[in-house]
C-alpha cells in the first residue's frame, strides 16, 4: 500500500476566492485502487506540495494574490501547522527543495519571480525571503503580458532553472557563496511557446519541455558546463486534435514520457530513444476533466483531474483502473514511508 498527499484548489477553480474549505487530503493506493480519502488540514488553495527530504515537513504553495507558503509537521498520518510566510510574490504555483534542503524555491506565477525561502536544520522557515524577479513579455496578449514563472528545476551542472511561460524563456541561476544569482537565459524559445513544465532524462543529456500555448513537447540537448539547451525535436503534445488543448505536466518514467493535456483530457505516452528523440505511443483518454498534475506510484499513474473533481488511476498500459471523487485536486505527492 502507498499513501498520497493531494493538494487542491478552491472548488470553483484557480483564481476564485480562496479559504472556503479547501485543503490538503490524504488517500491510500492499494493495487491500483484508491480508498480512504480524507481531508487532513484546511489551508487556502494549496495547489502544489513539496516534502522535506526528512519526510517530517510538508510544504504547500497557497496560490493566491498575496502569496504564502505553509509548512506542516508530518505527525503520523496527520499534518500539524508550523508556520505560514509570504511567498515573495503573487500566486505561487510550484515548489522545489534546494539540493541541500537549506532553502525552498518558489515559482510565483503572476508576479513572475523566483523566491528563495531559507530553511533551518529542522525544515522550518529561517531568514527573510530572497526574491529574484523576471522581466519581459510574449506575443499572447492574455497569457504573456508579463513574466510568469511556472516551474523550478535542478539542472545538471549545478544550475537552477525557472520556466517562464510569459517570456518564452528558461532562466538560469548560479549558486554562489551568497546564494542564487541570476545568470541569464538557458533557453530562448519561439515566441508564443508558453513553456510550462520540464523533465530531465536520467542521464541529464536531454530536457523534455512542455509548451502550454503551442501544444508541443520540445526535446533539448542539455550542456551542463554552459547551462544551455539546444533544440533537437518538437512534437505535438497530443494527437487528439482538440481546439484549445492545454498541456500541463510532463513526467519521465523510465523510457516512457507522459504528458497531461487539459481540454483534450488525455495523458499522452511517448517512447524516448537513445538520441533523446520521442515517438508517440498513444493518447490515453481519462475518465474526468482537466488533468493538472500526476505522479507514477508503484507503476500506477495517479492523475489529479481538477475540473471534474476526482483522482483517476491509469494502469501501466494506459487503461483506466478507477477513480475517486475529491474536490478540485491539483497536485499528487507520494507520502514518504
Amino acid at each position: 500500500m502507498s499513501s498520497l498527499w493531494i493538494g487542491t484548489y478552491p472548488v470553483a477553480g484557480a483564481g476564485t476566492p480562496v479559504g472556503l474549505g479547501e485543503g490538503i487530503w490524504r488517500i491510500d493506493l492499494v493495487d491500483g485502487r484508491l480508498r480512504d480519502a480524507r481531508q487532513v488540514v484546511r489551508t487556502p488553495s494549496p495547489s502544489f506540495l513539496a516534502l522535506h527530504p526528512s519526510g517530517a515537513v510538508l510544504y504547500a504553495a497557497n496560490e493566491q494574490t498575496d502569496g504564502t507558503v505553509s509548512a506542516f509537521d508530518v505527525v503520523g498520518d496527520e499534518l500539524v501547522h508550523r508556520a505560514t510566510v509570504p511567498s515573495g510574490g503573487a500566486d505561487p504555483c510550484h515548489l522545489l527543495l534546494d539540493v541541500d534542503a537549506r532553502a525552498l524555491l518558489v515559482a510565483n506565477y503572476s508576479s513572475g519571480s523566483l523566491a528563495v525561502l531559507p530553511l533551518d536544520a529542522t525544515g522550518g522557515f529561517a531568514d527573510e525571503v530572497h526574491v529574484l524577479g523576471h522581466v519581459g513579455a510574449g506575443p499572447h496578449q492574455q497569457r504573456q503580458e508579463g513574466p510568469h514563472a511556472h516551474f523550478v528545476a535542478h539542472a545538471p551542472g549545478g544550475w537552477v532553472l525557472v520556466v517562464d511561460l510569459g517570456t518564452d524563456e528558461i532562466r538560469r541561476y548560479r549558486r554562489t557563496a551568497d546564494g542564487l544569482r541570476d545568470d541569464g537565459i538557458a533557453v530562448t524559445l519561439p515566441p508564443g511557446t508558453g513553456p510550462r513544465h520540464l523533465a530531465f532524462s536520467a542521464d541529464g543529456r536531454f530536457v523534455y519541455l512542455v509548451g502550454e500555448l503551442d501544444v508541443t513537447v520540445r526535446v533539448l540537448a542539455w550542456d551542463a558546463d554552459s547551462g544551455t539547451g539546444s533544440p533537437v525535436q518538437t512534437v505535438p503534445a497530443t494527437l487528439a486534435g482538440v481546439v484549445g488543448a492545454l498541456p500541463s505536466h510532463v513526467l519521465l518514467d523510465g523510457q516512457r514520457l507522459l504528458v497531461g493535456t487539459r481540454t483534450a483530457d488525455v495523458v499522452a505516452e511517448f517512447r524516448t530513444a537513445d538520441d533523446g528523440r520521442l515517438s508517440h505511443v498513444a493518447d490515453h483518454p481519462l475518465p474526468g476533466r482537466w488533468p493538472r498534475h500526476f505522479e507514477v506510484v508503484d507503476g500506477w499513474t495517479v492523475v489529479a483531474e481538477q475540473v471534474s473533481g476526482d483522482l483517476a488511476v491509469l494502469a501501466p498500459d494506459g487503461s483506466v483502473r478507477g477513480s475517486w471523487p475529491l474536490p478540485a485536486p491539483a497536485c499528487v505527492l507520494p507520502v514518504r514511508p
